[in-house]
């Protein structure tokens, strides 16, 4: 079963959520399937990079740790 609703959208989604449809479906009338599509993946779990950004850290690190590790590991693949 559908339901109708309204989704009051940035300006900057909509215009993303549009090309998504022209591209996938040839015109702006899948815009409601391209949402559905978006909001399942993400519901589901399926969007690896969400789940990494709001999982819990287990790792603290500072700043300057993190930019000793960055230039090492520039320097390994440099060589």
């Amino acid at each position: 079963m559908t339901r109708r609703t309204t989704v009051i959208l940035d300006d900057d989604l909509y215009k993303k959520i549009v090309e998504k449809s022209l591209e996938k479906y040839g015109n702006a009338r899948g815009i409601s399937k391209v949402i559905n599509e978006l909001l399942r993946k993400t519901l589901s779990g399926e969007d690896e990079l969400l789940n990494l950004i709001y999982s819990e850290k287990i790792v603290k690190i500072t700043n300057k740790q993190f930019e000793e590790f960055r230039r090492e590991l520039s320097k390994r693949f440099e060589s």
